[in-house]
């Protein structure tokens, strides 16, 4: 904990109690687990099934608690960012940035299932999870890239001209991402998984605002992180909309490569406006802008009780054992704007 932050009235209402600087940390919700990671460490806490849960080979259901202990595993992390200077150049870093957390989320994702897995049972292999991974990224680019252009394509002879024919494609793709959020916030089994993402979200900012790492403490805070990756995605969606209107609307075939090809440009200019908003979040305009991205965190978190939050600080609190964010030096921090 940096001696240097000042700490908040701890009697403020609950609206007071926000962060005044982002920290360069960062988490995920898994399986009744959350991790977390700093700039040099990542560390993964769960709280595991008790002996009478997993009795007789039983699996849990998806929406049972675990009752159990916590159980943490911590990591070291080097960034390949710190190893070579030219992948620190802008949209190039954010590409970069985002396959590192996409790599450190499966990670955690495997620790948490095999966590929760009954005694003697085998572990998920590194092929599952490749497969698992693969299926995932092609049925998300088919959803939010392919189909929403594929749509519009139908609709092409109708509209007036490329610039229009983007904007369709983009509320189409917007449409489809609300639809899909506003669906798996409704699955019983996934209610769990979002808590622990508001219990994530609750300690970093009780964190960040220099409060001591209590569940209490950081029930107090909101749920909403303005570097959440739902935030992001939004800001993705919204940013392919200047990327692909200069280029037109050619023949169906070109238009679908250009969209699969252009996902990492789009990815990273998306990083870098995230990136600004981040630097400028104290200020009103920033705030209003980043607000959709905000509202929509209403869809993947739900209010954590005081034993999740003991888990998110459990993770937080293995990372800062062992460094201290705070004292991390602009190249250090590189990577860090798009991890809550």
């Amino acid at each position: 904990m940096d001696a240097a932050q000042p700490e908040p009235d701890r009697q403020a209402p609950l609206e007071a109690l926000v962060a005044s600087s982002d920290a360069p940390v960062g988490g995920q919700a898994v399986l009744e687990g959350v991790m977390m990671r700093g700039v040099s460490t990542w560390a993964v806490a769960v709280r595991m099934p008790s002996a009478e849960q997993v009795a007789g080979g039983r699996r849990m259901a998806g929406d049972e608690a675990a009752r159990g202990a916590i159980r943490v595993q911590s990591f070291a992390l080097v960034s390949v960012l710190k190893r070579h200077r030219r992948l620190r150049l802008p949209v190039i870093r954010g590409v970069v940035a985002l396959g590192e957390s996409l790599k450190l989320g499966l990670g955690a994702l495997n620790i948490a299932v095999n966590a929760q897995a009954p005694a003697g049972e085998k572990e998920v292999s590194r092929v599952t999870w490749a497969g698992t991974v693969v299926l995932a990224l092609a049925m998300a680019i088919g959803l939010f890239f392919l189909l929403p252009v594929g749509i519009a394509s139908l609709l092409r002879d109708w509209l007036p001209n490329s610039i229009v024919f983007v904007i369709v494609e983009k509320l189409i793709r917007i449409t489809i991402f609300l639809a899909y959020l506003w669906a798996i916030s409704r699955l019983k089994d996934l209610q769990r998984v979002f808590q622990y993402h508001g219990a994530e979200h609750k300690t970093i900012s009780c964190y960040e605002a220099g409060m001591a790492l209590t569940p209490e403490n950081a029930q107090r805070f909101s749920r909403l992180h303005p570097r959440c990756g739902t935030s992001f995605l939004l800001i993705v969606m919204i940013v392919a909309v200047v990327v692909f209107a200069p280029l037109g609307t050619p023949a169906w075939y070109w238009l679908l490569i250009s969209r699969v090809v252009g996902i990492p440009l789009v990815a990273g200019l998306a990083f870098e406006v995230i990136k600004w908003f981040g630097r400028n979040r104290s200020k009103r305009w920033a705030r209003i802008l980043m607000t959709p991205g905000m509202k929509l965190q209403l869809l993947t978190t739900r209010e954590p009780d005081l034993a999740q939050l003991a888990v998110a600080i459990a993770a937080l609190e293995a990372v800062l054992a062992v460094e201290s964010p705070g004292d991390a030096d602009d190249e250090e921090r590189i990577g860090m704007e798009v991890v809550a």
